[in-house]
């Protein structure tokens, strides 16, 4: 059991998501960073679908009655335990009956993932307990976590075994990689210039479902299309020519031209922008992307 005593600025319940149900108009959700989510799992021995926490920004305070073997990753928080003694991260953390963990704000980046021996186990809903925050359900409730909620755990199966993450992650300030779009072609000259050699800022109104982006002016000769389907990377003009790249918890479908799309290596990155945090794109070939998509970007090692 873990109980919330103190709610963080968003707190989700997540797995993986919801693949395949596109058709229905559901998006397939899910954590932001599916490479990290696993990852923790792992340091837990959990399945990899197993259900965490994803935290946003400022963190909750969490309470183990019953204690837990519990594992941090992605974007680093102050965080420490009932001793005040730091939590490590990227490593299996047990914690005893009684204890509990405090996350203050992201040091830097925007989000980070709990996994928690034996998985949360909240009811799924359409084969997920990931939470859908447009839709009100999943997760508990389908809302973000507040103070005083429990939140049950599963099994665990197996020998803890104590291990430490390592991640290869792409160095700060590197512009984001596209591949071209289906509608690039209607972009003139300028419209191309603007979006690749241009400066953009995460809009404070971003969320889950896409990043808005302010910055140069993206025009396009038809800027309203007959709907399309899209999927999370894809980056829509509007007629405002203010870019938006979609997000997990986006619209399957959208009638806006899509200039390029986020290749999926560094759709991870997008979970870490902050408001107001700068970006630039870089476009690169179909075949690079592919390439990217295969490598390896964790490595679970025995602690010691």
């Amino acid at each position: 059991m873990i109980e919330v005593r103190q709610a963080g600025a968003c707190d989700l319940v997540m797995d993986p998501g919801r693949p395949g149900l596109g058709a229905l108009g559901v998006p397939a959700g899910g954590a932001a960073d599916p490479a990290a989510f696993v990852a923790a799992n792992r340091l837990v021995g959990n399945d990899p679908a197993a259900a965490g926490l994803e935290i946003v920004l400022a963190g909750p305070v969490l309470a183990f009655p019953a204690g837990a073997v519990v594992a941090l990753v992605g974007a680093r928080f102050d965080a420490v335990r009932s001793s005040g003694a730091p939590v490590a991260w990227n490593e299996t953390v047990v914690l005893a009956p009684g204890e509990t963990l405090r996350l203050g704000r992201a040091i830097a980046g925007a989000r980070c993932w709990l996994a928690v021996r034996g998985g949360v186990a909240v009811a799924p809903v359409l084969g997920s307990r990931s939470t859908f925050l447009p839709g009100g359900w999943g997760g508990l409730a389908g809302r973000a976590l507040r103070a005083g909620d429990r939140l049950p755990l599963g099994p665990a199966a197996g020998e803890i075994r104590l291990l430490r993450g390592r991640e290869t992650a792409a160095a700060p300030g590197t512009p984001l990689r596209v591949i071209a779009g289906p509608q690039i072609a209607g972009f003139d000259d300028a419209g191309l210039l603007a979006f690749f050699g241009g400066t953009f800022r995460v809009d404070p109104a971003s969320d889950r479902r896409g990043l808005r982006l302010p910055g140069p002016r993206v025009r396009h000769a038809q800027p309203e299309l007959p709907s399309q389907g899209v999927l999370p990377g894809a980056i829509q003009v509007p007629p405002d020519g203010r870019p938006i790249v979609l997000g997990w918890d986006g619209p399957v479908t959208g009638g806006y031209p899509v200039i390029a799309t986020v290749v999926g290596a560094d759709l991870t990155r997008l979970a870490q922008l902050r408001p107001g945090d700068a970006l630039r794109f870089a476009s690169v070939a179909v075949e690079t992307a592919r390439a990217l998509a295969a490598q390896d970007t964790w490595q679970i090692e025995a602690l010691g």
